[in-house]
């Protein structure tokens, strides 16, 4: 037959090895020695230079074909391998006849032995020989190597003879699962024949269990080390928990057990259905084209979906925005989609491969179980909760709620066969079924558990049972949330909130939250905070105030529940105002008194009170680790007790001046001072500072007055374990700038102020508390590190510094933050308090924003009172309280609309007018 094949064609786009061949011959009849093989190597790295262009080409052109883009790259490496070969062998070191003992193989393995490459993988490939090595095949594999590396290609070898490869293999499960994948690229073909005949024969049949066991083992090892979640925000597409090392595990389990030769030989042998396999083809096609796209766009080998690749894959891959959902959300969520799909198959595989391997009354793979009284019907297969029939969720649907509550109250592992019935026959879950009582009354037990709802919650999503009985929550499942803040996909944090909020109702969190564990036992109605747990994220996405909108799904959904009229109107009142409290306690002041009794009025009952901080507190643990901290729970703790007070007092301020007599009570005790004496001291210090500073601090501040009476300046600094930060405190002469020359200060010595408490005593001596931690959100504590804070708070205060250069010297953007742009804001208000003007700073974070910020302030001409930092992200929101040079709000209409343009300009970056201003 005449003519050549579309697909060679194809290839031959990529690189023609025939005619390389015939142009290296050329080269070596005119040529030789170094010049030679100089010539040869630029011919190869513009051969592959071209491939990997056509290939790029390729991708762009059709980006969503991530498999046929992994196979080219493949294609182009073993071409240019088999020119390499050839040319050393050839032309390097020639022999005539070479001996038995000389003979050399070339195997890929791994994942390039599949024939799979993202264009920046590592070409990992097995040098073999029959016998141990002798000169000839050490000058071969030496040459090669090093023309391989001056490609710029990355390589992973092994140079072995047959007998040290399957010794190794048994004793090594890496090298193991190398060679499980091995694949003749060039060389001598019985030299592979051999090996593989041999590894299948004297490791593969000896080891099948406990390749299995192993691999399993190495699989959780690998999740937890990416974070334990397929939904986190920032995934790795290869080795994170749903990624494409998933599935591939998947394939090295069935070809190590059952010989297959490709994944879809996996149907033949029982261990995936044909949907199950078009599914694991799907997910792979897709998890291969955003690895590919990861890998062009960054240069290098790169498999962390990190934010800033997100948005630039997202515009590749074609993706849309949509109304309240932006490009790179939808193109997350189908990633996620994907990620939920590979674990759907590992569950359905291992269990088959369970099922074909037990044996009777025993399984092949661990577990646990204990023996339920009233199964209604369902059955124990294993210590497992099974199906009796294929139908039995088509006889009555109900049960697919049923499932999961009996799974839950008998703390039963779920039948993998019964999890793929309930996949597929989720659709049954219609109007009826959602309006069915005793459906609702299921679910309603399962979601308030004490036990483990997490788990059975997040096996109901992963069904998509959740989503079909609860279709609000649908639309949120695999969502994300484009920011550096929210670690996890809506529904994922939402479960896991509810999680959180079981294990501090057991007890299990007393240490980090001992408000919220003592409080949630008082709580009247344990459902009304489960069921506002589960939807206070439950509107996101949808174009508009995700708080306000959830509210109105939570006034159609909760009668549906079964919730009475009082409840339904507390769980709405909890999503619609779940970010009341940490806006509050994070962004406002609370020692200013007017701030306690406008968030009392919004609350109204100390029930609501009790509700919205465990709320608050679960909403943000399960952010994402790190998230939480000691200076947060302070913060909330705080505000609890102060709007607890109003509340109990009929919003009366008597409470008020019994804290600071109480406060007061305490630090002369501790000082043991004379009556006269304290109350001299006491009387320096305004109402205001002893309601916002706790008893340690005003104890640690009154001595540090005390031994300095005569100073005009001293600082003190030490590690203050109760808010994960260190404490310093500033005395000095109260003047303008001083909290901008203080500010510069602590960041020149590379610090981060999380919260500042401005103080001014009645004889004009600033008094200024400032918490602060290292760059990675860690308290200073060596010694060393605290005397440098201290040192340079000194100098910039002593005017021993020039503050401005060596600020604009100092980076002014956060790497990961360039992914996001946050447009800058500035909200002035002056009805949030009645002797201060407050302004509300929203912008993008970076190191020198307080400072930047401290400066316009001081550039206005305002005194400020107090400041307080909350960042959430990429995001920082700065809260500043301020009077005017007088003490007075600032009323006047064209100071404000100066105050807010300066502070505007700040909030985007110093200016040059700005750096000139202060020395």
């Amino acid at each position: 037959m005449n003519g050549t094949s579309p697909n060679r064609s194809r290839q031959r786009d990529i690189i023609d090895r025939a005619k390389l061949a015939e142009e290296i011959s050329a080269l070596c009849a005119d040529l030789d020695g170094a010049k030679l093989r100089a010539e040869v190597l630029s011919l190869l790295q513009a051969a592959l230079r071209d491939g990997k262009a056509e290939i790029s080409r390729r991708l762009l052109d059709q980006p969503s074909h991530g498999r046929s883009c992994a196979k080219d790259q493949a294609f182009l490496i073993d071409q240019i391998i088999r020119l390499a070969y050839d040319f050393v062998t050839n032309s390097m070191f020639s022999v005539a006849n070479r001996s038995s003992a000389e003979k050399l193989a070339i195997v890929a393995v791994g994942g390039y032995g599949r024939g799979e490459m993202a264009p920046y993988s590592d070409v990992d490939i097995a040098f073999i020989t029959p016998y141990k090595r002798t000169g000839w095949t050490e000058q071969v594999v030496e040459a090669m190597l090093y023309l391989l590396w001056d490609l710029g290609l990355k390589v992973g070898q092994s140079s072995r003879s047959i007998d040290e490869t399957i010794r190794m293999a048994l004793e090594d499960l890496t090298i193991r699962t190398a060679l499980l994948e091995g694949r003749f690229v060039w060389g001598d073909r019985e030299v592979y024949e051999e090996t593989s005949v041999r590894f299948w024969s004297e490791v593969a049949a000896k080891t099948g269990p406990d390749f299995v066991a192993q691999k399993m083992a190495e699989r959780d090892d690998r999740h937890k080390r990416m974070g334990d979640s397929r939904y986190v925000v920032e995934p790795n597409i290869k080795d994170g928990k749903g990624g494409l090392r998933d599935l591939h595990t998947l394939y090295w389990i069935g070809k190590y057990v059952h010989r297959v030769r490709s994944p879809a030989a996996l149907v033949d042998v029982g261990l995936l259905t044909q949907e199950e396999y078009r599914n694991f083809e799907k997910a792979e096609n897709f998890l291969w084209a955003v690895r590919c796209h990861m890998h062009d766009l960054a240069g290098r080998a790169e498999d962390r979906l990190t934010f800033d690749l997100q948005r630039d894959v997202a515009e590749r891959m074609r993706f849309a925005a949509r109304p309240g959902k932006s490009a790179v959300e939808r193109f997350m969520q189908l990633y996620f989609l994907n990620a939920k799909t590979v674990g759907d198959l590992t569950g359905l595989f291992l269990a088959h491969l369970d099922e074909a391997h037990a044996k009777k009354g025993r399984r092949f793979l661990p577990s646990f179980s204990r023996k339920p009284r009233k199964l209604h019907g369902f059955v124990l297969d294993r210590g497992r909760l099974a199906l009796p029939n294929d139908e039995f969720f088509r006889e009555d649907p109900v049960r697919l709620i049923e499932l999961f509550q009996l799974a839950d109250l008998y703390a039963l592992e779920i039948h993998p066969l019964a999890m793929r019935a309930a996949r597929r026959d989720a659709r049954l879950i219609d109007n009826k079924v959602r309006l069915d009582p005793r459906a609702n009354e299921l679910f309603l037990e399962m979601l308030c558990s004490a036990r483990n709802p997490e788990s059975v919650l997040r096996w109901m999503n992963e069904a998509t049972v959740f989503g079909r009985f609860i279709p609000d929550f649908g639309r949120v499942v695999a969502q994300m949330q484009f920011d550096m803040y929210h670690h996890y996909t809506v529904d994922e944090h939402s479960i896991r909130a509810i999680g959180l909020l079981a294990e501090i109702e057991r007890g299990d969190h007393r240490e980090d939250h001992p408000l919220s564990s003592a409080i949630v036992k008082q709580i009247l109605s344990r459902r009304v905070l489960y069921v506002a747990v589960l939807l206070h994220d439950i509107a996101k996405g949808r174009g508009g105030d995700h708080s306000v909108l959830g509210a109105e799904v939570a006034f159609k959904l909760c009668p549906r529940l079964g919730l009475s009229e009082a409840e339904t109107e507390t769980v709405a009142w909890l999503v619609r105002h779940h970010l009341l409290m940490s806006a509050t306690a994070f962004k406002r002041d609370l020692a200013d008194f007017k701030t306690i009794l406008d968030f009392a009025q919004v609350v109204t009952s100390i029930e609501r009170l009790r509700l919205l901080l465990v709320l608050t507190v679960v909403d943000i643990r399960a952010v994402g680790p790190g998230v939480w901290n000691s200076w947060k729970r302070q913060l909330l703790s705080d505000l609890f007790e102060a709007a607890e007070e109003v509340l109990r007092l009929g919003h009366k301020q008597r409470g008020r001046e019994e804290r600071i007599a109480s406060k007061k009570t305490a630090a002369q005790s501790e000082l043991a001072l004379p009556a006269e004496k304290f109350q001299r001291l006491a009387k320096r210090m305004p109402e205001s500072y002893w309601i916002a500073e706790p008893d340690d601090i005003i104890i640690r501040n009154l001595r540090l007055l005390m031994d300095n009476a005569q100073e005009a300046l001293a600082i003190d600094a030490c590690y203050y374990p109760d808010r994960g930060a260190t404490l310093i405190t500033v005395l000095a002469a109260d003047h303008p700038g001083l909290f901008y020359r203080i500010a510069g200060a602590i960041h020149l010595a590379g610090g981060n102020i999380i919260d500042a408490r401005i103080h001014t005593s009645t004889d004009g001596l600033a008094v200024d508390n400032f918490l602060v931690q290292d760059p990675w959100g860690r308290p200073f504590q060596e010694a060393d590190q605290i005397q440098r804070l201290k040192q340079s708070i000194g100098d910039a205060l002593a005017n021993r510094s020039k503050l401005s250069p060596r600020l604009m010297a100092k980076p002014v953007a956060l790497r990961r933050a360039d992914a996001f742009r946050i447009a800058p804001s500035v909200l002035i208000d002056n009805k949030a308090s009645n002797r201060f003007t407050v302004v509300e700073v929203s912008a993008a974070d970076r190191p020198a924003l307080l400072n930047n910020l401290a400066l316009a302030l001081f550039q206005s001409k305002v005194t400020l009172h107090s400041a307080h930092i909350a960042t959430y992200g990429e995001r920082a929101v700065d809260t500043f309280y301020v009077t005017d040079l007088f003490g007075g709000k600032i009323e006047n209409k064209s100071r404000l609309k100066a105050l807010e343009a300066r502070m505007l300009e700040a909030a985007s970056g110093m200016t040059q007018e700005n750096v000139q201003a202060v020395a």
